[in-house]
């Protein structure tokens, strides 16, 4: 079931489907495979600004598709330094390649944070799996 979705190795995940990727003193966020199938066809993004603070659980960004809405939520603390200006003209990109043309932020952490809380490419795919069979 999992195996028709990319789950890269290297990334982190939360349970609202968004992938996080640990750099130096700041992180990448993004939609998972997963999530971009299940919203489908992703029309519009709307992006955090550049200087804005974030607070660990709060929304930075909306990503809207023909079906439905979702709000991305921050995994951590951190002021947002870097955002995927594409994503204005070609929303797609979160369809088409969701790990690296379709990253939506860098986010500066405040402080330090071990991400304990996310889950690992193996968990994540078991929590998939788990999503599906309760379907």
């Amino acid at each position: 079931m999992s195996d028709e979705y990319e789950i890269p190795e290297d990334l982190l995940y939360t349970r609202n489907h968004v992938w996080v990727k640990v750099e130096d003193g700041s992180i990448t966020i993004g939609i998972t495979d997963y999530g971009q199938k299940k919203l489908r066809d992703v029309v519009n993004v709307e992006l955090p600004s550049i200087g804005q603070s974030v607070e660990e659980g709060e929304v930075v960004a909306t990503v809207e598709s023909i079906k439905a809405s979702a709000e991305i939520y921050s995994p951590a603390a951190g002021k947002v330094v870097d955002v995927n200006a594409k994503l204005a003209d070609n929303p797609e990109l979160i369809n088409e390649d969701p790990y690296e043309e379709g990253w939506i932020a860098k986010i500066e952490l405040v402080e330090e944070r071990d991400f304990g809380d996310l889950m690992e490419a193996e968990e994540y795919r078991k929590y998939i799996e788990d999503l599906e069979s309760s379907v």
